[in-house]
């Protein structure tokens, strides 16, 4: 009987049920004493964490960061301008609950790219859809979506993720039709959704790098208002740690 009741919940596809009874069935001095009720309660609850890790593992592998960063591991060590204090209330989910933005910027090898991902990975682990993008290839992936007619199937991709992060923001000036996509992704999520830029630029020369006064306003109204900051000093550390590559580790 148990082993059918078994068969049943995994063709159900409630794997954790089943990994829970045949805990309960191989422990029976556990659980023997408890209600038909507690034990029936423990079988979901752990069905319920293994659909969530589930789900994280989905949201983990759709967001395709860059790097394999945890908010657990940012080193704090160099003096980089990083607060602990601040680290921790983002990697809380109130901001993104609020839809508001985070603005890292830095110079080259500071760290900016590992805390965006960073970031991102902790949001998926609180069920936030998370995308990463280096701005020079949503760009090109945008151009050639009006080639292939689905340019406005992506821009609701992208207005419908939690989590835009979009690192090397600013590296070359806009083209005409860059500037134009950039304002349609920043209006579908102003106020809908958070977004992440990382820069080596200063905020104040991304006026200049989107290269059209009118559009820069509405471009940066809409991302810089409501947004935290996080304005990262010092030496690149790659240089400090000697043996890390840019892949391997921060940017």
């Amino acid at each position: 009987m148990t082993q059918q009741t078994l068969n049943r919940l995994r063709e159900l596809k409630l794997s954790g049920m089943a990994e829970a009874l045949e805990r309960q069935q191989e422990q029976p001095g556990t659980y023997e004493a408890l209600a038909f009720t507690e034990r029936l309660s423990l079988l979901v609850e752990q069905e319920q964490s293994v659909r969530q890790q589930r789900q994280h593992e989905r949201l983990i592998r759709q967001a395709k960061f860059k790097l394999n960063a945890t908010v657990q591991e940012i080193d704090y060590q160099h003096p980089r301008n990083i607060e602990r204090s601040r680290i921790a209330r983002l990697a809380q989910r109130d901001w993104l609950d609020r839809r508001q933005n985070l603005l890292i910027t830095g110079p080259c090898g500071s760290g900016k790219t590992y805390l965006g991902c960073a970031l991102g990975h902790n949001a998926c682990q609180q069920g936030f859809s998370v995308r990463y993008y280096r701005t020079s290839r949503l760009l090109l992936a945008l151009t050639q979506s009006k080639a292939d007619g689905t340019y406005h199937k992506l821009l609701t991709q992208l207005a419908k993720v939690h989590l835009l992060i979009l690192d090397d923001w600013g590296l070359a000036p806009l083209k005409v039709g860059q500037r134009n996509d950039l304002m349609e992704i920043m209006d579908d999520r102003y106020g809908q959704a958070s977004t992440v830029l990382i820069s080596q630029l200063p905020t104040d020369q991304w006026y200049a790098q989107i290269g059209d006064n009118t559009l820069a306003d509405a471009i940066l109204d809409r991302l810089m208002h409501n947004a935290h900051r996080l304005q990262l000093k010092g030496e690149s550390m790659r240089k400090k740690l000697g043996t890390l590559t840019e892949d391997e580790h921060l940017s």
